[in-house]
């Protein structure tokens, strides 16, 4: 019988680990969403904290770890957000981080992963060049690969967001949740089916980066020849077999959305929440525009997973103009 990964018990004893900082995020009904999508909409706001996406729950996980048994200095592979997270909770705790990342991440990224001290390599590919070039450095020099998603503490760091969900006043009846790497979304997923059952755990991503999706519908490993869309954060292509094992128990469904309907949901997430977010954390709202008969009347949760953008080119997404306060 298949198994999960996964651990309630460590999911819990993870909230002593992790910073007050990434923990009881906000969670709250947004009610100027709900005309234009027609169900009720609970945002989770995973971008009030010092690295500005959910990863630093991970990344506490993992560097508390490492303080007290493992080797000091760590690499790992990054679009951007898991680099900060990782330099931030590095930082605290006397580890020598460095980061691998494509020199086409989002310039905002790159310039808070050398602003928290870590060091910075380019590569000139995309994110899963960085993950062989980071597992390459590891090897070479005897130094702790830190991997998204196959590592289970970054998964079960997420997973904490699950706990405060089900923990909540806040009845759902459905969580849309970003997939790209999968730790989020097995995370809170399993989570979710263990401690809610009744509600119906749905994962998004972009239809310019399927991998992940196409491996779950398929219940096998599915690569891509290539990731194409603007949301980086979860571009990769070549799914990792664990994740995968635990994201078929943790998900009810995987969804592919358009381009445009991420962009959409980014402004409607600015003009109706006042919230300026990165493309995968308008997934959700991306979900249900394509699909609004199959939401309507729920209660849905859709967690907003990070806001590190460049404000430039965000502009250019949603047409906001530089006087209008961007």
């Amino acid at each position: 019988m298949q198994q999960t990964r996964l651990d309630i018990a460590r999911i819990r004893a993870a909230r002593q680990v992790i910073d007050p900082v990434f923990l009881d995020t906000p969670l709250y009904r947004c009610e100027a969403l709900e005309s234009s999508l027609g169900c009720a909409v609970s945002i989770k706001l995973e971008t009030a904290n010092p690295v500005r996406s959910f990863k630093g729950r991970g990344t506490e996980v993992v560097a508390g770890l490492l303080a007290e048994h493992g080797p000091r200095a760590v690499v790992c592979a990054s679009a951007g957000n898991l680099g900060q997270a990782l330099a931030w909770s590095g930082r605290g705790r006397g580890l020598d981080v460095t980061v691998v990342a494509s020199r086409f991440a989002t310039a905002a990224k790159l310039d808070r992963i050398r602003a928290l001290g870590a060091g910075l390599e380019l590569v000139d590919g995309d994110y899963e060049l960085a993950r062989e070039r980071a597992a390459a450095i590891a090897r070479s020099e005897g130094i702790r690969l830190v991997e998204d998603s196959l590592d289970i503490e970054t998964c079960e760091g997420a997973a904490t967001i699950g706990l405060e969900l089900v923990g909540s006043a806040t009845p759902f009846d459905a969580v849309l949740i970003a997939l790209g790497g999968g730790a989020l979304a097995t995370g809170v997923g399993h989570v979710v089916k263990a401690l809610t059952p009744g509600a119906e755990v749905i994962c998004v991503q972009p239809l310019g980066a399927p991998a992940m999706t196409l491996s779950w519908r398929r219940r096998r490993v599915v690569t891509t020849e290539a990731a194409d869309t603007i949301a980086d954060g979860v571009a990769g292509r070549c799914p990792i077999p664990a994740v995968l094992n635990d994201l078929l128990l943790a998900a009810d469904d995987a969804v592919l959305v358009r381009e445009e309907s991420i962009i959409a949901g980014m402004r409607m997430l600015l003009d109706h929440s006042g919230l300026v977010v990165e493309p995968s954390a308008a997934l959700g709202i991306a979900a249900i525009l394509e699909d609004r008969d199959r939401f309507a009347g729920r209660h849905v949760v859709t967690v907003v997973c990070g806001s590190n953008v460049d404000l430039d080119v965000y502009r250019r997404w949603v047409g906001a103009a530089p006087g209008d306060g961007l």
